[in-house]
């Protein structure tokens, strides 16, 4: 049964920031190299690592959803379409992957490509661009895997509570 406290899901949010941070790093430090696209392919292996270890912590992977009785997966399924989540429940695909980088912002992609050729200056952009950008696709996904997570556990405690009551 997915249940949570706030407590325990403010915990686990906390945990998955910190390790967004560390993965955060991987990427600025791939844009320092002045090859193009070794970036976003970095990007792409870093969310690709990343994300379903954090749809896992909450409880909401498609393996974990499988092995949950149907109603709760119903609910979880219900909950990340309300919240706009394309991830939380599926197996993450390339095409997933580029909708997550497209949060990120073409411009950004094509900024952080441009700044790589300008000496040092350049590359420090470069490396602060793909940070920020890549914690704030990591921080959105695990807001909504935290917002479905607690709206999870409200709707199933709702229906435990209608269950005793009738």
């Amino acid at each position: 049964m997915l249940t949570y406290t706030r407590e325990g899901l403010e915990l686990i949010r906390q945990e998955c920031i910190k390790m967004s941070g560390k993965r955060a790093l991987i990427s600025a430090a791939a844009s320092i190299l002045p090859v193009p696209f070794t970036d976003i392919a970095t990007d792409i292996m870093v969310l690709r690592n990343i994300v379903p270890k954090i749809t896992h912590k909450f409880g909401l992977t498609k393996e974990q959803m499988d092995g949950y009785d149907p109603q709760l997966s119903i609910i979880i399924y219900e909950a990340a379409r309300e919240v706009g989540s394309k991830i939380i429940g599926r197996y993450l695909t390339r095409d997933l992957v580029i909708h997550l980088l497209k949060k990120i912002g073409i411009k950004s992609l094509t900024t952080k490509q441009a700044t790589k050729y300008v000496p040092l200056i350049g590359q420090v952009v470069s490396a602060g661009i793909s940070y920020g950008g890549m914690m704030l696709v990591i921080r959105h996904h695990i807001n909504e895997c935290h917002k479905v997570a607690w709206m999870v556990t409200e709707r199933t405690n709702h229906r435990e509570k209608r269950e005793k009551a009738g």
